[in-house]
């Protein structure tokens, strides 16, 4: 029994396949390279007007302890931010990578995959941004007491910010995980719904882990998204299940 309908590059040897991740790595790193110049053009917009502005807003002082500390600073944010600016790219190259083992059929959705996973990622960056980012801020500048300055080192508030913004992006991405999941079969809406009350509680572990301040605030405005997150992917697990079940029929009626 032979199975139709695979991929034409299916065949491809291992030094292809080497080949082609060589390519796929040369273009991420030209994509970041790209984004981390634009970056470098804009430094000063980028540091005071989006990267600084929720201290200052809550009075809070940044210093620097470090010879040349800012220098550094501006390259780290040029590093990562040409790496956010090149999610979607970055996304691209991955799935051109793994698109050779795909059927025909199921290679038409990779750019909607990676609209949808570069928006998930985005929309969770830009959520810690703008609501969890001004909440934590806000906590803090009125904590303790006026006798004790908040001067916080600049590179502890940039390993702050970046933290959070990139782990609010990961768990953002938990509808489309969940779509891959249960479009490979490992995933399905029956589990998840089984073990709600499971997936609450590691999401309220996580949210305390994630969130930079102990109080319950901050905790449960992060926790709320995540379990509406979580209904979400369970409707999407429903959709890359039945899509999984149509793949594997069509493959069973092209086999003989």
């Amino acid at each position: 029994m032979t199975v139709r309908g695979h991929a034409p590059d299916a065949e491809m040897s291992f030094l292809d396949h080497l080949e082609e991740l060589r390519w796929r790595i040369i273009y991420s790193l030209l994509g970041v390279a790209v984004g981390s110049t634009v970056i470098w053009i804009f430094k000063d917009f980028v540091m005071e007007r989006i990267l600084l502005r929720p201290a200052v807003e809550n009075g809070l002082r940044l210093q620097n302890l470090r010879p040349f500390g800012q220098f550094f600073l501006y390259m780290q944010v040029a590093l990562f931010g040409g790496i956010v600016l090149s999610v979607p790219n970055l996304l691209l190259q991955i799935w051109l990578f793994v698109a050779p083992g795909l059927y025909p059929h199921e290679r038409k959705y990779v750019r909607w995959v990676v609209v949808f996973t570069s928006v998930c990622f985005l929309g969770g960056v830009a959520f810690a941004y703008y609501v969890i980012l001004p909440a934590a801020f806000t906590f803090l500048a009125g904590f303790g007491t006026p006798l004790i300055a908040n001067n916080i080192s600049i590179d502890e508030y940039f390993h702050f910010l970046l933290s959070l913004m990139l782990g609010t992006g990961a768990v953002f991405e938990l509808p489309m995980v969940s779509f891959f999941l249960a479009r490979l079969g490992v995933l399905t809406p029956q589990f998840m719904r089984k073990y709600r009350r499971h997936a609450i509680v590691l999401i309220m572990v996580a949210a305390a882990l994630i969130t930079p301040t102990p109080d319950p605030y901050n905790m449960i405005l992060l926790a709320l998204p995540m379990v509406g997150l979580y209904e979400i992917s369970i409707g999407i697990a429903a959709f890359g299940m039945k899509r999984h079940q149509r793949a594997n029929s069509m493959v069973v009626e092209e086999t003989c």
